[in-house]
């Protein structure tokens, strides 16, 4: 199974991280898209680490990023800087989507 986790908000990192650890150990993929308040996540150490488990994609909405004025600079290649494109393409794969 493919989850996707849609970060719109900076107010669940635990949740976001325990979902994604708890995904991960019944074997399923897991896929997070932060945009709006959620690309604050980006300047937090332990939401960028997820990018590093085996079975996560990660990306985030540029323009929210910008707007918002969030430090990208640093954040790893493999975290996908992109659009809502992104968004809409995680929607299409996931099999389940949670939004946080």
């Amino acid at each position: 199974m493919k989850l996707g986790i849609l970060v719109n908000t900076d107010k669940h990192l635990e949740e976001v991280t325990g979902l994604t650890k708890a995904a991960l150990s019944k074997g399923h993929e897991v896929m997070l898209f932060a945009m709006d308040d959620g690309t604050r996540l980006l300047e937090k150490p332990s939401y960028i680490d997820l990018h590093n488990l085996q079975g996560v994609t990660m990306s985030f909405c540029d323009h929210s990023a910008k707007g918002l004025g969030v430090k990208t600079e640093g954040v790893p290649e493999e975290i996908v800087c992109g659009s809502q494109y992104n968004n809409a393409g995680m929607s299409h794969d996931a099999d389940k989507m949670i939004i946080l």
